[in-house]
């Protein structure tokens, strides 16, 4: 998809299955939630961060802290959505997010939102502040 170092979003794509949609025949609204944390973990992967390696080598987990989001219109069954994530602001031990699940077809904007990821230690689960190296990948994002 894009290229996570340049200022685009980073767009991730999906094609909806029938177990993500609900008994009306669009997708579930939860659903927008995972498609949004696995576009999120493949925006880390395209600068170069494995969840499991952050965890393992430098003691980190990112954990969602905070959702606020708004659905505009209804993705159905097959529907290829592109999953947008673009860092909005980076705080000492949090990264906020601004995503978007876009239809492929028509380019409608179905669902947007705002996610607040807190960097936390693996071992205590309290805070602690972004890793060095992620901080120096990203620096020129925002």
């Amino acid at each position: 998809m894009s290229n996570a170092k340049d200022n685009q979003p980073y767009r991730w794509r999906v094609r909806v299955y029938y177990e993500d949609t609900d008994a009306g025949g669009v997708v579930f609204y939860a659903n927008y939630l995972k498609f949004m944390e696995r576009a999120r973990t493949e925006w880390l992967r395209a600068h170069g961060f494995e969840q499991n390696a952050i965890r393992t080598a430098l003691n980190r987990l990112f954990v969602v802290r905070h959702v606020s989001l708004d659905y505009r219109l209804a993705a159905r069954l097959d529907d290829m959505l592109d999953i947008t994530v673009t860092l909005a602001r980076r705080g000492g031990a949090s990264l906020v997010f601004s995503q978007e699940a876009i239809r492929v077809a028509d380019g409608a904007l179905c669902c947007s939102g705002l996610v607040k990821v807190a960097c936390i230690a693996a071992d205590s689960l309290r805070p602690k502040p972004l890793p060095d190296q992620l901080l120096a990948e990203i620096a020129d994002v925002l």
